[in-house]
Parts: C-alpha cells; structure tokens; sequence
C-alpha cells in the first residue's frame, strides 16, 4: 500500500470514528432531555378559590400548560395556601413560590408608584388604554425599573382589563360628600389616600377578608371590583346598597408575576408560550367578564334585592380633584412615582384625545333600542 493510500484509510477511520460519536450524542440528547421531565411550578393566587379572579388565574395556567404540551405543569393555590394574600410579591421574589396572580396595587407598601397601574383615574383612561401605555408606551420598561429599585427578583405581566369598579358597598345611599366622613371603609393602593381624604377611616384587607369585616362591625363599608366577585364574596349578604361609577380604581388590571432566576432559566421557547398564553388569556378575561359580570349584575338586583346607585357628580368631582394633590405630594417624594405619571400623561391626552372623537355614543343607542320606544322590539 502506498504512503498516500495509508493517508486516505487512516483519514477514513477518523470521520467513522468522529461521526459515529457525533450520533451517539445525537441518540443520547432526547434521553438526557426526557430523563429530565416537565418542569413543575408552584404558584399562589390573592384570592379565594370561589372567586372568578382565582378562576381567570387557572384559566392562564391551563393556557400555558396546554400550549407547552405539559412540559410546563402551573399548578395555582387559592390565597393562603401558602402565604397571606399581601405576601405574594415576597414570596415570589424569595423562591418560597414559582409564580403568582393578583394585583398591582397590592404591593403599595414595597413602592407607591406600582399603584399607578390601577389605583386612580388613570387621567381618564379605561384599563385597556392603560395596558396599551404599558406596552407600547413606556410602561414595561418603568416596571421593571421599579420592582429593580425594590430588589424584587420578579417577571411581571400585568394582564386582563377590568372595568371600572363601583365606589363601593354601603349600608345606605350616599348622596353627597359629607356621607362619606366617619365610616370605617375598605380599600387599597393610592385609593387608601383618596378615601382617607374624604374623611372615611380606611383598613386595607385582601378580598377574601373584607365580608366577614363587615359582618363583624369592623368595616361599615368597602369596594372590591365588579359583580361577579362581590356576589359569590358574599357582600350581598352584609350590604344592600352599591354606589356604581368611580374613579378610585377606574383602570386596573390583574398581574402575572414569576420568579426572575426561574423565569431566566427557561428555554427561549417556553418565554415565547408564556408570554404569547398572556394575552390569550388578557383576551379571554375581558370577554368571559362581560358575560359574567353582566349576569350577576341582573341577578344581585333580583335574586339578592340588591340597590344599585350612581356615585354622584359631587363625590367624582371631589375624588379627581383630590387624587391630584395626593399624587402631587407622591411625586415631590418619589422622582420614579413622577416619571411613571408623567409617563402616563402624554400617553392619555393622545389616545383620549383620538378615542373620544373617534367612538360613537353607546348610550344614544342603548336607549334607541332599549329605552323608552324600545326599537329592540320590533325587530
């Protein structure tokens, strides 16, 4: 054999050699990949079990273990389970939990300006408009801005627009501003100054908590968010009357949040699912609440003999107005808290400003087709 024949046979038996361990690698990988498993979270909701939000929490859950094919498994504990309902921004940033669902506001007491994704008027925005600033108008990126100056080692996806909330539950009507002084009331967020400035004695409490409150005399009067919730909470039980229109919480929404280092770790892929389950599930909550929150509204008036109110022009005129020297003061104090509503200002006087002169009035044709001549009818 001649020298350059031994070259090419030698040559030969490397590449079998190398490419026969290149598909053993090959062969290996899936094993070592399946050796591994699904990837398990724990996660904790603020709410009770019974209520719709813990139901909009297992829908988000379900979303993401069914679009990973159970390569992610989200398990959700009620509120408790684990750690207090006010607890779960701790609890999620330590490790103690995967995962959570609540609310922005709930976390006031770590830094003021995460209330400003919710708690307020939202200087006239609805919470979709509020969701729109937030990912296209700066919003994401002075998020998390903010849980970094706190050390919260969070992913935070604020989610699933909620209509504005009622001004609250009461033992009788309230018709002016006077009406308000005195009563030991129910609240979170910047909403805590707001009713503290109309002269109420404010406790903040979780949802789960704010019935049996009542019931034992320690609240004369408290909010949580929408018809569903309040009915299945309880409140009908304790309080007949509710005013409806305010702008305490006129634009809130609901919070996914996941641990950061458990979050980091995860493929590429798996972020993308997540993420993309987010605003599935944004959109499937604010349809299944229309239809919900619709159904019971009916029936807290005629199964549970339920009054329902408008919040007077005054008491709205009074909260606007107060809520502007709250979030002055905040702003003077936090250079974050001012740059998140300065931030938010530009944002609402475009998208007002286009929404107002572009949406036709809704109650011209409610009336139309439901008011007195009830067009609806003949149809």
């Amino acid at each position: 054999m001649t020298k350059t024949s031994k070259d090419g046979a030698s040559t030969r038996r490397r590449f079998l050699k190398t490419a026969a361990a290149g598909a053993a690698a090959t062969v290996a990988a899936p094993t070592i990949v399946s050796a591994q498993g699904p990837i398990s979270m724990r996660w904790q909701s603020t709410w009770p079990s019974k209520d719709i939000f813990h139901e909009y929490a297992l829908d988000y859950a379900k979303k993401v273990n069914d679009m990973t094919g159970g390569e992610l498994k989200i398990e959700v504990l009620p509120a408790g389970a684990v750690v207090p309902a006010f607890g779960l921004l701790d609890a999620v940033s330590k490790g103690v939990l995967d995962g959570g669902h609540g609310v922005l506001v709930y976390h006031y007491g770590k830094q003021t300006a995460l209330a400003l994704w919710g708690s307020g008027p939202a200087f006239g925005m609805d919470a979709n408009m509020l969701l729109a600033w937030h990912k296209f108008g700066g919003g994401k990126e002075l998020l998390a801005k903010l849980y970094e100056s706190i050390g919260a080692n969070v992913v935070s996806f604020p989610y699933g627009p909620m209509p504005t909330q009622p001004f609250g539950w009461f033992k009788k009507p309230i018709t002016k501003p006077d009406d308000i002084k005195g009563i030991k009331f129910r609240t979170v967020g910047i909403s805590i100054d707001l009713y503290s400035a109309q002269g109420a004695a404010v406790n903040a409490l979780p949802g789960g908590e704010i019935v049996s409150a009542m019931d034992r005399g320690l609240l004369d009067a408290a909010e949580f968010n929408n018809a569903t919730s309040d009915r299945v909470l309880g409140f009908p039980d304790v309080s007949k009357v509710c005013m409806l229109q305010s702008f305490h919480q006129n634009a809130e929404q609901l919070e996914i949040t996941f641990n950061k280092t458990k979050y980091d770790a995860l493929p590429d892929k798996m972020k993308a699912i997540i993420s993309n389950a987010v605003e599935a599930a944004s959109a499937e909550m604010s349809w299944k609440a229309i239809d919900r929150y619709s159904k019971d509204y009916v029936e807290l008036q005629t199964k549970d003999n339920v009054k329902f109110y408008k919040t007077p022009d005054a008491i709205l005129k009074q909260q606007l107005e107060l809520y502007d020297d709250i979030v002055r003061k905040k702003a003077t104090e936090n250079p974050i808290f001012k740059e998140v509503l300065l931030s938010q200002i530009a944002f609402a006087k475009r998208a007002l400003q286009w929404e107002m002169d572009t949406v036709v009035n809704r109650r011209m044709a409610f009336e139309h087709y439901f008011g007195v001549n009830a067009a609806a009818k003949k149809i």
